[in-house]
């Protein structure tokens, strides 16, 4: 049965010694409570609260990463079966599934798209996290070479070794054990070699059954075995399974504490119509998907499914921020006309196109009002003359220009009298009400 954060905080140490990474005991107890992190944080935690806490403050979905270093994708630990209840915490993994029967030159062309993949989009630099290696040839010797190939190529990748032969697997997890991969592929059939793998060399291992009942029952003989980093397949591979079973494991394991569906799931949209998979890799990554492997990366695909993917994993009750600075647009000089705006993330994203448009190198002045936009700013007191005033004395933006111009936006004309008063030496500039006429107003001014 869970503990309340009260309940927990009795067991924990009380000294806020802040090595958990949370300034109270209480803070850390209450995510604790909630699932969010897990007891190993707090270093001082004594053996007899372990075995109290233990199972009752583990996350109700196991959490554990996918890979090492700085790319490794974190699993698990939501909390919520709705984004609006609270957020999802670690974004799905998207993986492009690749065959060892490709030619080595193939198979360096499907790493490159891979490490291509990444965009920048509203401040977030958005990627394929994965490569799943399918063992296709039948041949544990050129599934082992794939694998080493595989991962000089692409050294910080999270490798899924899709293979369900357990001599092949034992193989291929040797050579890159250190990178802690996912091996993918155990079943009724193969669970005891399989498990023997992931238990010897301390890696996550992705099991497979058809139906909730067989999965269930196979994790838990599977954690019996000594075992508990798993991703866990229903054998869903339609869109409408994906949303019925992604659903009832997801349910289960946060409204009914069942521990045997408690973990990240995987689903396999390997379709030959990039249309249609990506049709079904998108219902996946809104339905409790943890892994979603594809069989090709299209640019266009990857755009798609990126932004849906960051959409569903941000904050609905916070706005998307970029940080307050003085951003560079092109190559400017002191010369160069200087603009200010708020930080919210579609402002600065629509403002910073269109100058880049107008073809004119600018200084864009980004000023942190909490992620709101221009307007809602203003009227909240956050985008005032004053505060403006401050934050270009203090950006440093005067040692970068000879001028003394600023442009502000056209929905806060109203500021530019106070402004000059706060800013002394400075002309204050209306610009546009909208941003998409902000190329023909720079041109003007800089004809």
């Amino acid at each position: 049965m869970a503990l309340s954060g009260v309940e927990i905080f009795k067991l924990l140490p009380k000294t806020n010694c802040k090595k958990c990474g949370f300034p109270t005991c209480l803070a850390f107890a209450m995510k604790l409570a909630q699932g969010q992190i897990d007891l190993s944080s707090c270093p001082d935690v004594s053996e007899e609260s372990k075995r109290v806490l233990g199972e009752a403050s583990a996350p109700l979905i196991k959490t554990f990463n996918l890979g090492t270093g700085a790319k490794a994708a974190k699993m698990g630990g939501e909390t919520v079966l709705f984004r609006h209840d609270k957020k999802f915490f670690n974004p799905c993994v998207f993986a492009l599934n690749i065959k060892d029967t490709l030619s080595d030159d193939e198979l360096t062309k499907k790493v490159d798209e891979v490490l291509n993949s990444e965009i920048d989009r509203v401040g977030q630099n958005l990627r394929i996290d994965a490569i799943s290696l399918e063992f296709a040839s039948n041949d544990s010797s050129r599934y082992e070479s794939v694998v080493k190939l595989i991962s000089q190529k692409s050294p910080e990748v999270p490798v899924i070794l899709n293979c369900k032969d357990p001599s092949a697997a034992d193989r291929a997890v040797k050579a890159i054990a250190d990178k802690k991969p996912l091996l993918y592929g155990a079943s009724e059939a193969n669970a005891e070699a399989m498990v023997n793998i992931a238990k010897t060399n301390k890696i996550p291992l992705g099991v497979y059954a058809e139906g909730l009942t067989a999965l269930s029952a196979l994790t838990e003989k599977i954690k019996g075995m000594g075992v508990e980093e798993l991703v866990i397949d229903s054998g869903a591979r339609k869109a409408k399974d994906i949303v019925e079973l992604n659903t009832q494991i997801r349910r289960a394991a946060l409204k009914k504490g069942f521990k045997p569906l408690g973990y990240p799931a995987i689903n396999f949209i390997l379709k030959n119509d990039p249309v249609l998979e990506a049709s079904i890799a998108a219902v996946a990554a809104v339905k409790y998907a943890s892994i979603i492997v594809l069989s090709s990366i299209e640019k266009w695909k990857n755009l798609a499914l990126f932004t849906l993917r960051q959409n569903v994993y941000t904050d609905p009750q916070v706005p998307m921020q970029v940080e307050q600075k003085i951003y560079k647009l092109g190559e400017p000089n002191a010369d160069s006309p200087l603009l200010i705006t708020t930080n919210f993330s579609l402002t600065y994203f629509i403002v910073s196109g269109e100058v880049e448009n107008s073809k004119i190198p600018s200084y864009l002045a980004v000023m942190d009002c909490e992620g709101l936009s221009v307007l809602t700013a203003w009227a909240a007191g956050k985008f005032t003359a004053g505060k403006i005033a401050q934050f270009i004395k203090e950006s440093g933006i005067e040692n970068q220009v000879k001028h003394r111009v600023l442009i502000i936006p056209g929905m806060v004309a109203i500021l530019s009298g106070a402004l000059e008063e706060k800013l002394e030496g400075w002309k204050i500039v209306v610009g546009p009400r909208e941003a998409n006429a902000l190329p023909t107003f720079l041109k003007s001014k800089t004809a």
